[in-house]
């Protein structure tokens, strides 16, 4: 009995050590993913402030359709399991460039960037026209072409035998669509995550129709509408209530990212999202794409992500479980991991 209770309080002790490392992996984990909210927070402080001064006006599932194979993933943050040892040396492509969606900036990646770079990767962002630090008044953004302006002279300046990762997020998956378009030769794969990943001749909101109405309907009759040019004149943006876009966007999301979107988001140029983007099969055809579906996804449901790749079939499609619109908040190390996973994919 005395030996018994000796080796139980000998596993026990083992128990507690293997327990107390474990707490203090996730406390380190916390803290640097609390020092990176911290600098980001006070980068979009900044940028509202700088805003207000300048604005007065207002799964994964690889091959053809019929041949995938389907993985469904979640977060493994929350139980304190880390993404699988990954070697870099074998890839050819290191570099992420990653795309923000509408309202959003490049702020909005602070936790992919920083998973990316502790990867051995290199991640860089940018913000589009009107977004995040780019300055410009929304309401004169007009065109798809002017909106991606920063990705294209990014793309533009890059060595001529260098290729890039792209990632889309949201509407943010016409920008990278019209990038494919124009430099098929400098990117390696396309990655839109819960994306506007478009056909030839389609518009980038006919996507969120089944959540926001038809185009036609909105942009008669939609509360969220931005008139920059005046009432008489058609509008020039939207921008959704706080608590619209907290329903839509955030349902999944820690509450700390949110108060930093609620601070940080900006209005959406209207003419990019109602543009008819033109693809060719010569070009954006060739490109290698993939998608990342969110499946507690609000503002851009299953069933229409489902719809996207089913017309739309890229070479592979991948799931996060229990991921709102926004995996970069909700399911950081799942969404990082599946970059890994499609960065390896020869």
């Amino acid at each position: 009995m005395g030996n018994k209770l000796i080796s139980m309080m000998k596993k026990d002790g083992k128990d507690g050590s293997k327990s107390k490392r474990m707490n203090r992996s996730q406390r380190k984990l916390l803290a640097d993913e609390e020092m990176l909210h911290r600098r980001a927070l006070s980068m979009a402080i900044h940028q509202a402030q700088l805003s207000q001064r300048f604005d007065g006006s207002m799964s994964r599932r690889v091959g053809s359709t019929s041949t995938r194979k389907q993985r469904t993933l979640s977060d493994p943050f929350s139980n304190g399991k880390q993404v699988p040892d990954f070697s870099t040396e074998s890839l050819t492509v290191k570099k992420f460039v990653l795309v923000h969606g509408e309202g959003f900036g490049a702020w909005c990646w602070y936790k992919i960037v920083a998973a990316l770079e502790e990867s051995g990767l290199s991640p860089t962002t940018v913000d589009l026209t009107g977004s995040g630090f780019n300055m410009t008044d929304t309401n004169s953004v007009s065109t798809l072409e002017e909106y991606s302006k920063p990705l294209i002279e990014y793309l533009e300046n890059l060595p001529e035998e260098e290729k890039v990762i792209l990632v889309g997020h949201s509407t943010g998956g016409a920008s990278i669509s019209y990038a494919l378009e124009r430099f098929p030769e400098k990117i390696s794969k396309a990655i839109f995550v819960c994306a506007t990943m478009v056909s030839d001749g389609q518009r980038p909101f006919d996507v969120f129709s089944e959540e926001l109405g038809s185009a036609e309907r909105f942009m008669k009759e939609s509360q969220f509408l931005i008139y920059g040019n005046g009432q008489d004149k058609p509008p020039t943006g939207f921008m959704f209530e706080k608590q619209h876009m907290k329903g839509l966007y955030f349902n999944q999301s820690p509450n700390k990212d949110i108060a930093l979107a609620m601070i940080s988001m900006r209005p959406v140029p209207l003419g990019p999202v109602m543009e008819k983007v033109s693809l060719t099969a010569e070009r954006y055809g060739k490109g290698r794409r993939f998608y990342v579906q969110t499946l507690d996804d609000r503002a851009l449901s299953p069933d229409v992500q489902e719809k996207i790749v089913r017309e739309n079939s890229p070479e592979g499609v991948f799931k996060i479980k229990g991921s709102d619109h926004c995996p970069f908040f909700s399911k950081p190390q799942s969404l990082h991991k599946i970059l890994l996973e499609i960065a390896q994919i020869p």
